[in-house]
């Protein structure tokens, strides 16, 4: 009885174990943005973007200049998601682009970038578009030289995921460079919400997304498995008659909430506290309001022998030791 019992606890065990593995795996991949709510986003935001945004551009502008610091060239390229408009329009030659590829989830985007490629083509680039996920690159492996992503990858739910398909999709010694907002980003916003959901309601709900840190960027990169990984910050302040004016600008660049885990829609005088309470606490003697944009740069290269690579361990033949006492020397 006892050797029946033990074999059924055992048993019990094995299947309970194998079910928690198999829902693991199924489970990994956790779900916090409706991305079909942020391609219908998008879409809206293509109706509504102005000809031109100066936040959107000065990223933009960011990125690109990043490739005059290279000396080789990129004769394919792929730009994902974001402000690939921006990225289109402000391209002027850099990098050597011959074939450029635009991708994102919105059909009306793309229709939107097409149309403003007929009206103003780059010259000598051949301009493709394709509507795709970022989470589901669509592209095969080793094919690309550079990939862009300009404010798009912070609203996916995979991260590490959609960068490692993008290290596959370059070709060795391949560039990625991305930009997406940091956990800074709308702070003053975040605050004035928090405030007025606890005084009208009695606690708070998710309604700004949840942003990487600037400490998580370079472990992204070295998760994906790019060599050389380079991150640096840039914060961008933008003034607003009313916090109204904040959140149609939002609007327009597709950026507003997406989360899985919030109720439909912030209630009309809970809205109205977090107005009043942004503007009370953060409005300049212009009565104008400040926004924070903080922005995230990643910098990562496709590994390739003619890569500087760090020396093995224990293959020094100076010590710290003697340069240490050679330069207390001189002193």
């Amino acid at each position: 009885m006892r050797a029946a019992d033990l074999c059924r606890r055992s048993l019990s065990s094995v299947l309970c174990k194998r079910s928690r593995l198999y829902c693991t795996d199924q489970s990994s991949r956790v779900k916090i943005f409706d991305r079909d709510l942020k391609r219908k986003q998008r879409d809206r935001a293509a109706w509504l973007m102005r000809s031109e945004n100066s936040l959107l551009d000065a990223v933009a502008e960011n990125i690109l200049d990043r490739l005059e610091d290279c000396k080789k060239t990129f004769p394919a390229a792929l730009c994902m998601g974001g402000s690939l408009e921006a990225i289109r329009r402000l391209l002027h030659g850099r990098g050597g682009i011959e074939k450029l590829i635009m991708m994102d989830t919105s059909f009306d985007m793309v229709k939107l970038c097409k149309q403003a490629e007929q009206n103003s083509p780059n010259k000598n680039v051949d301009t493709s578009f394709v509507v795709a996920d970022e989470e589901f690159l669509p592209m095969k492996e080793n094919s690309l030289d550079l990939i862009i992503s300009s404010l798009g990858l912070h609203w996916t739910n995979d991260l590490p995921g959609a960068m490692i398909q993008s290290r596959l999709a370059l070709k060795p010694d391949g560039l990625f460079l991305a930009a997406i907002f940091g956990g800074e980003t709308l702070r003053e916003l975040r605050i004035a919400c928090t405030i007025a959901q606890m005084e009208r309601e009695g606690g708070i709900s998710p309604r700004l997304s949840p942003l990487a840190q600037v400490r998580d960027a370079g472990n992204l990169l070295t998760r994906a498995g790019f060599t050389l990984p380079g991150v640096d910050v840039d914060e961008y302040t933008v003034r607003y008659n009313s916090a109204l004016e904040l959140i149609e600008h939002l609007r327009t660049m597709g950026e507003t909430n997406a989360l899985l885990q919030t109720t439909k829609s912030l209630k009309r005088d809970t809205a109205l506290a977090a107005a009043a309470i942004y503007e009370s606490m953060f409005a300049a003697e212009d009565g104008t309001i400040p926004a924070t944009f903080q922005v995230i740069y990643m910098t990562g290269w496709k590994e390739h022998s003619s890569q500087p690579r760090a020396k093995r361990r224990g293959s020094a033949t100076v010590s710290f030791n003697d340069i240490q006492k050679q330069f207390a020397g001189d002193t």
